[in-house]
């Protein structure tokens, strides 16, 4: 929340944009007097205050004056949107805007929104082989880019690459006006919610051999990068990790899932309904908002009944088959390209396509609990002082085959009732009408 302090994140951005707007006009003045020298006479960048943030990324990715440049004038419409107003400068002649200013008009936004060209036009000028190193900057390799941190819009089809809209992620906004990283969260736009729990790998109850299985992951999350680069594996080995958890509901995939991020990743739960759109083109922009942030955050992606999405292809039938397939064929590979960890959950592991079973690096059966995992269930969830005098856990975990999800129910039923009638202890035959809910779910009887 703002609170109105001078913080070493917004001095640094201060100065910044006051160089920006020095360099501005002295590339104005050189442009009127077609003065060639370009950047050679431009005032050295300020050194930003050591606890900003803007000072550890100048000094991690590295930046050197262009790459600065080049993220000051995304900041500018921003954090300083006047300082760009000069570029709205008419050429009289033509009596139109000047081309090499570049630019495009908002449609709420009063200010002047730089493009590709604005940044040729502060950066390279005419030197033909600067534009081209600024092409190539646009494509990845510069370090502001290959973070996420900018990139340059998709033009028009038809028209120049540099004719698009230079544009900084949310994320790196947020983390240089406060040096905290942005937690997106699910919306029209953005069809993920980051998913947490109180709950630790103490509370999961799991077979030893899915556990040994998701351990598995674990250590490609800490030691793959390591891997990839010192042992040499990324010469046979694609980037990314892919797992499928598969097994009736409620045995533990989901929370496994947000397990495995730890505390240094987040992990966000795809929404298929969000992603799925019967509008052609849409399913890929859905998930490309969430594959773009997820690269450069490390996130964890997590596609709860994945069958939805990663179902069988069927034979086309007509123009609809032919585009679903192609969109599944879009997503399958978006997910084989994701250098991150992708964790896909389904009820049933033959639903899924099996051209893409074949890729996954993991893949993980989480059946139901025996009886001595479900005895640890249903101690780890109900608490000793909330058992009444006639409870006996050991016969129901033996006797009733139920998930852990299903066991939660069960303790959630039992709890409510327990409380209408102003108890603070569950008894034997309130659990027992909980199991039976539970099982009249499955068309089951005690």
């Amino acid at each position: 929340m703002w609170n109105g302090a001078d913080t070493p994140h917004a001095q640094a951005l201060r100065l910044e944009l006051d160089w920006l707007s020095r360099v501005l006009d002295l590339r104005l003045e050189q442009h009127f007097r077609q003065d060639g020298e370009l950047l050679e006479r431009a005032p050295p960048p300020p050194e930003p205050p050591p606890d900003s943030e803007l000072a550890a990324w100048v000094h991690d990715l590295p930046l050197d004056l262009h790459g600065r440049l080049l993220l000051a004038l995304a900041l500018a419409p921003h954090l300083r949107p006047s300082a760009l107003d000069l570029l709205f400068m008419r050429n009289q002649n033509l009596e139109r805007g000047f081309t090499e200013f570049g630019g495009i008009k908002a449609q709420a936004h009063g200010g002047f929104l730089p493009t590709g060209e604005t940044a040729a036009f502060l950066l390279a000028g005419d030197r033909l082989r600067d534009r081209l190193a600024l092409l190539d900057w646009f494509d990845a390799p510069h370090p502001l880019m290959a973070g996420g941190h900018l990139r340059l819009d998709t033009p028009p089809a038809g028209e120049p690459r540099l004719c698009g809209a230079l544009l900084l992620s949310g994320e790196a906004l947020q983390r240089l006006c406060t040096g905290a990283a942005d937690k997106p969260d699910y919306s029209v736009n953005f069809p993920a919610k980051r998913i947490t729990s109180t709950l630790d790998w103490d509370d999961l109850v799991l077979a030893p051999e899915v556990l040994d299985e998701v351990n598995q992951i674990r250590a490609w999350m800490t030691d793959g990068e390591l891997l990839m680069r010192d042992w040499g594996l990324a010469r046979a080995l694609k980037p990314g990790y892919r797992a499928l958890f598969h097994g009736p509901p409620g045995t533990g995939k989901t929370l496994t899932a947000t397990l495995i991020g730890g505390k240094e990743r987040d992990v966000y739960r795809i929404d298929l309904s969000m992603v799925v759109s019967k509008y052609i083109g849409e399913t890929e922009k859905n998930l490309a908002r969430v594959f773009d942030q997820a690269q450069s955050r490390r996130w964890v992606l997590f596609f709860d009944e994945a069958d939805a999405l990663f179902g069988k292809r069927g034979a086309a039938q007509n123009a609809n088959d032919h585009h679903a397939n192609q969109e599944i064929a879009y997503l399958l590979q978006r997910v084989e390209d994701f250098p991150g960890v992708v964790i896909l959950a389904s009820n049933l592991r033959g639903n899924l396509d099996e051209a893409f079973s074949r890729r996954f690096q993991s893949m993980i059966h989480f059946p139901m609990p025996d009886g001595d995992q479900r005895l640890r269930l249903w101690r780890g969830m109900l608490h000793e002082r909330h058992l009444g005098a006639d409870v006996e856990l050991e016969p129901l975990a033996r006797r009733y085959e139920l998930s852990g999800g299903a066991i939660a129910n069960v303790i959630r039923h039992a709890a409510l009732a327990a409380r209408r009638q102003g108890r603070d202890a569950v008894n034997q035959s309130e659990l027992r009408a909980g199991i039976a809910r539970e099982l009249r779910k499955e068309g089951r009887t005690l």
